[in-house]
């Protein structure tokens, strides 16, 4: 009878411990779990995907690129193209361009070309055909024949150093001429002299950075 009671208890006993003893099992075995997805979120390396990889690479690139309404008139190809003018000196390279007929012909009445050619590292803003055209025909023949003048106002609208648009900003540039030059704005729009929009802007040749602009630029004195 008392071997009985024994049993009994100790069946009794063991019927109340399994539970806890499956909890226990289920709550290791479910933190183990955890533990190892942790430790694998840990240790597994940040990785972007293609796409923003791409899109990193575009934006970055991007921003070395011409920019602006009037580059869309620039020749796709040959020496007026943006490639091609990359291979020349500056005023070779403006010469290959329709758009800036008037101000090569200015350019080479002032005697600027070797000038321009065998400098090294410059920026030039250069006014369009229709920016000239704003000028009325009679101020402009003048000027046209004054080489002087000619020569200070062209001068004027080279600065000796090579810009980058983010340089345009908030900038002030000794030119050529021996005045300053005011640039500001940000991403692909910029004025200079608060009056003179950039058309085109960040255009390369061997010697220069060139931005293409909508009114002729005139030094103060």
């Amino acid at each position: 009878m008392y071997t009985r009671i024994r049993r009994s208890t100790g069946l009794l006993a063991a019927a109340a411990a399994l539970p806890l003893v499956l909890t226990a099992c289920s709550s290791g075995s479910s933190d183990s779990g955890k533990s190892d997805d942790s430790t694998s979120n840990a240790s597994a390396p940040a990785t972007k995907s293609s796409d923003d990889m791409a899109g990193s690479t575009a934006s970055s690139s991007s921003t070395d690129q011409p920019f602006g309404p009037a580059c869309a008139s620039v020749p796709k190809n040959g020496a007026g193209s943006f490639d091609g003018m990359a291979k020349d000196p500056v005023a070779t390279a403006a010469s290959n361009n329709p758009a800036l007929s008037t101000l090569v012909a200015a350019v080479k009445k002032a005697g600027l070309v070797d000038t321009l050619n065998n400098a090294q590292n410059i920026s030039v803003f250069a006014p369009t055909n229709d920016a000239f055209s704003k000028i009325p025909k009679a101020t402009l023949d003048k000027v046209l024949n004054d080489k002087a003048q000619l020569t200070k106002i062209l001068t004027y609208h080279v600065v000796g150093q090579k810009l980058a648009p983010k340089d345009l900003e908030n900038g002030s540039f000794d030119t050529l001429e021996k005045s300053k030059v005011m640039t500001s704005g940000s991403g692909e729009s910029y004025t200079v002299n608060d009056s003179a929009m950039v058309v085109c802007g960040n255009v390369k040749t061997a010697n220069a950075n060139v931005y293409i602009i909508d009114t002729v630029l005139m030094p103060k004195s």
